[in-house]
């Protein structure tokens, strides 16, 4: 089958499972008192992963489809704050003293808004709450519009290891469209400031599928990305979901390239980034070879969650903040989406979770050979067997069926497991969506799978 005639095949609407089953299929059922029952089930041989999220922007990108809120003051953060604090007291008072941290992420939104002295008040409350690993790495998502000398020095007292800087497309056409004003020289000035401040990894993102993005505004771009040398890139395919986030009716669809010219974009994008010496990782990122998650990724240790791809090991997840979501052995569970209901809960009760989905055994073997797809374009039926015993036939039988009746060259199955082509592997999240077993019921609607 042509190039072309696959994408018109598989190129629909799928999940980009970031977590299995997907957040559409969160329900109610799952509150505070069953989130306060999971924390307190964690033991000392539990390991953390913490994520705070920060919902503000001085200024709001069309093409974002984050839960965050435009704000030019400076007191609803200020606010906000407050009830994140009782957050995360309420949540460290139920875990168990010896549950090691070993990540932090600061996420949102955009977190260096936050004064310097309010981000390391927030860091020295977890630090209060929680015992932390000594190798514990600290992560930022930074905009460039948004610093300073004194915020970088904020971040430096927080002991970040680890800067994220959001470029997209410098074309200043595309930034226009998106309203996401932010230069070459603004970007690389990050760079070098994080760095000559100890930050040992710079990570870039940038975004294929932009209005009146062409393939050459792109490889300038990526061009120019290359130029600063950042350790991990991720190139992803911008989500018009103008359904799930209304400010994104503000961009003209007319101007979005469709799915062929959107598959050409990724595929010169990641072109470049191989012949400049970045190691592909997955369906979207890329890393210099001693990056680690370029080394999770080789040595098959590498995990998918919220935020995308992951070295982190840590057995459970746990998100601070309005709307954010937490990912524990027991299940998932999602906080008080709206801030203002998020800031009354918060000052209540301290827990502010109002939905999950507890997962059972076939949930999780489920998600393991999603998650393992995802990653390695493959899953062992060995391994499979092990962790979940006979019910593990029933996933290796459907593989097994669909690559016998699968006539396109997608996958084979071997007697060690199932592995996706040099052909299926771009669309590894429709090939996920084969072992999805909720996917049929109608709810939630999911961007384009290229």
């Amino acid at each position: 089958m042509s190039e072309r005639s696959l994408l018109a095949k598989y190129s629909g609407a799928v999940p980009r499972y970031t977590s299995y089953p997907t957040a559409p299929h969160f329900h109610e059922g799952i509150g505070c008192d069953i989130y306060a029952q999971w924390l307190g089930e964690l033991t000392e041989r539990d390991t953390l992963s913490l994520y705070v999220h920060i919902p503000y922007c001085d200024r709001l990108c069309w093409f974002c489809a984050c839960h965050t809120k435009h704000t030019l003051k400076y007191e609803p953060i200020a606010n906000y704050l407050k009830s994140l604090m009782k957050e995360i007291s309420a949540v460290g008072a139920r875990v168990s003293s010896n549950a090691k941290v070993t990540a932090v992420h600061f996420g949102g939104g955009s977190p260096t808004m936050l004064d310097p002295a309010d981000m390391i008040m927030v860091m020295n409350a977890l630090r209060t709450a929680f015992t932390f690993a000594d190798d514990a790495e600290i992560s930022v998502e930074m905009d460039p519009n948004d610093l300073d000398e004194a915020r970088y020095d904020g971040l430096a007292a927080i002991g970040m290891t680890r800067a994220s800087l959001g470029v997209q497309d410098f074309d200043p056409k595309v930034q226009k469209t998106i309203n996401r004003i932010q230069t070459f020289e603004q970007t690389k000035s990050v760079a070098d400031a994080v760095r000559a401040r100890g930050v040992h990894s710079v990570n870039c993102d940038i975004l294929y599928g932009l209005p009146y993005q062409t393939l050459d505004t792109l490889k300038e771009t990526v061009s120019d990305i290359i130029s600063l040398a950042p350790d991990r890139i991720a190139l992803f395919g911008y989500a018009h979901v103008p359904w799930m986030k209304k400010h994104q009716t503000m961009i003209p669809e007319e101007a979005l390239p469709g799915v062929e010219e959107r598959y050409t974009q990724m595929k010169t994008a990641a072109a470049m980034l191989v012949e400049a010496g970045y190691q592909p990782i997955g369906i979207d990122h890329f890393g210099k070879p001693d990056d680690k998650l370029a080394m999770a990724a080789r040595n098959g240790t590498m995990r998918r969650n919220f935020q995308g791809y992951t070295d982190d090991q840590a057995t459970a997840l746990i998100g601070f903040g309005a709307s954010s979501i937490g990912q524990l052995p027991q299940g998932y569970v999602q906080n008080m989406v709206a801030t203002g209901e998020y800031e009354r809960m918060a000052q209540g009760q301290g827990l502010t979770a109002i939905r999950g989905i507890a997962l059972s055994e076939e949930d999780k073997m489920r998600s393991h050979v999603i998650e393992r797809i995802m990653c390695d374009f493959a899953f062992d039926f060995a391994t499979v067997k092990e962790k979940f015993g006979a019910m593990a036939d029933d996933v290796i039988a459907e593989a097994r069926q669909f690559a016998r009746t699968n006539q396109d060259g997608l996958c084979v199955v071997t007697d060690e497991g199932f592995v996706l082509t040099e052909t299926g592997k771009p669309l590894a999240r429709t090939m996920a969506s084969i072992f999805d077993a909720y996917l049929g019921n109608g709810k939630g609607r999911h961007s384009i799978a290229v």
